[in-house]
């Protein structure tokens, strides 16, 4: 009888216990995995250089040659890990392919997210040696998790729902369930192999084995923010519930102002938040956000008239914000993975650290280019690395929000000042101060470095966005 499957992926997230599946998987004769194979930042594994004499330019420039290496150069089955910022571009070949075995690995996203944090704080994403283990007590951030679960949420949906138009079906594995040597059998089976562990991997220990209670130090407010979610036994579902497009935590409200701010990312965020907040007179770190969609809508329930606003940037502006804000320096906030790989993969010229001195006027004009430059690759699904908020298109930004609901107001940030005055006073506040004039981004401004030039390119990576709202040169 015919094997079932040619090559597997794990569909996984990180802290998801990934790593000792994977090592489980390796315990076979029969299969091997060949770790993150699609990472957008290294191949495999970090310091690796290639996979199967696949180099990582070779998978950037078309990602299929890696996918048939593992299918057909792999002694045995092969395989590999994919997360969900992993190159989208595989997942067409490997989700459409029913000779490709889909394992999805879950855990509770409490769980992985807490563990999640913990490595970041100590550094340590393996643990080999239980003397070695680092301990961390980290600190809940509502809104940092809401963003988590929805993101796997997200994934979750969107694997399912390819599954069942294909007529496919894929081995559901919990955390949990990695500690039963019967489940990993019964994984070899699903794969079509006729081999047995007698026990598991021993490798790998777990990081961090105490309750959750003594690994959070605000964990009264975990809870109370966990309790508002409106999720069902997120451990046990391989399907993440309720079924959730858009991530709404994003979203803002005024104080007492009936109004909802649904921000463009890279827009001009920081100066409407501070005009509604003015409107109530309230700090800008008091006003309500973080939110489900349940608790949107109740908040919509109880304010009857409220009114919804986004504000548009022009496309150059926004791209040179969001490379002036995430890609070009170091420290929080910033896009710390991405702009390692742009500079070492992509030869993005910007510097190791800092822009310092010797970063002047033409050395940001050129930096600014080759990033629209990627930026064009990239929303043409020619890159590994994820298309970010901070930079997709804002017609792709409104169709998400389109699945929860649409502004029924956009503006156009050279028009804000006049439009948010109006709205203000048909809410009832008269003598609202007007929004503040966006500040340039530095260390240059655009208006330094703009030429024909970088609104021709401009133009071509966001077509889209001229084209569906009119947008001409800027300035």
């Amino acid at each position: 009888m015919a094997e079932p499957f040619d090559y597997f992926v794990v569909f996984a997230e990180m802290r998801t216990g990934s790593n000792f599946l994977e090592s489980n998987l390796n315990a076979f004769e029969g299969f091997t995995c060949h770790g993150e194979a699609f990472n957008p930042h290294f191949i495999g594994y970090p310091n690796k250089t290639e996979i199967l004499g696949v180099t990582q330019a070779e998978r950037e420039a078309d990602p299929s040659v890696l996918v048939d290496a593992i299918r057909d150069r792999t002694e045995g089955m092969g395989g590999f890990r994919f997360f969900h910022d992993h190159d989208p571009r595989v997942l067409d070949i490997c989700l459409d392919d029913p000779r490709c075995a889909k394992i999805v690995l879950t855990r509770n996203p409490a769980e992985s997210y807490v563990s999640w944090k913990i490595a970041q704080a100590t550094g340590q994403w393996k643990l080999t040696n239980v003397k070695r283990r680092k301990d961390s007590q980290i600190e809940f951030d509502a809104k940092e998790f809401e963003e988590h679960v929805s993101r796997l949420q997200m994934f979750q949906v969107f694997l399912m729902n390819r599954l069942q138009v294909t007529g496919q079906t894929a081995f559901y594995v919990d955390y949990e369930d990695l500690q039963d040597v019967e489940v990993m059998n019964g994984l070899a089976r699903f794969l079509g192999s006729e081999e047995r562990l007698e026990k598991l991997d021993e490798s790998l220990k777990k990081q961090n084995p105490s309750a959750l209670s003594e690994k959070v130090s605000n964990y009264d407010a975990m809870e109370r923010s966990i309790s508002g979610l409106d999720m069902f036994n997120l451990s046990r579902t391989p399907n993440f519930e309720p079924r959730r497009g858009p991530a709404v935590p994003g979203f803002v409200t005024g104080a007492h102002a009936s109004l909802l701010y649904m921000p463009m990312r890279a827009g001009p965020e920081a100066e409407v938040l501070e005009w509604l907040a003015g409107l109530d007179g309230v700090p800008v770190d008091t006003l309500p956000t973080q939110m489900n969609q349940k608790g949107l809508r109740q908040w919509m329930r109880r304010n009857t008239g409220h009114r919804s606003f986004t504000v548009l940037r022009h496309p150059v502006a926004r791209a040179h914000a969001a490379f002036c804000t995430r890609i070009l320096p170091r420290g929080p906030g910033t896009f710390a993975e991405i702009r390692k790989t742009l500079r070492n993969f992509y030869k993005l010229p910007i510097p190791g650290d800092q822009p310092g001195e010797n970063y002047d006027v033409a050395a940001h004009r050129a930096a600014f280019v080759a990033f629209l430059e990627f930026l064009r690759a990239n929303l043409n699904g020619q890159t590994s690395i994820r298309v970010d908020a901070h930079w997709a298109t804002q017609a792709a930004a409104l169709q998400g929000m389109a699945q929860f609901t649409l502004p029924d107001l956009i503006i156009r940030e050279e028009e804000m000042g006049p439009a948010l005055d109006r709205l203000a006073r048909e809410m009832g506040y008269r003598k609202a101060e007007p929004p503040k004039a966006a500040a340039a981004n530095g260390p240059h401004a655009l208006k330094d470095i703009y030429d024909a030039e970088i609104e021709a390119l401009a133009a071509q990576v966001y077509q889209r966005d001229y084209l569906l709202f009119g947008f001409e040169a800027w300035g």
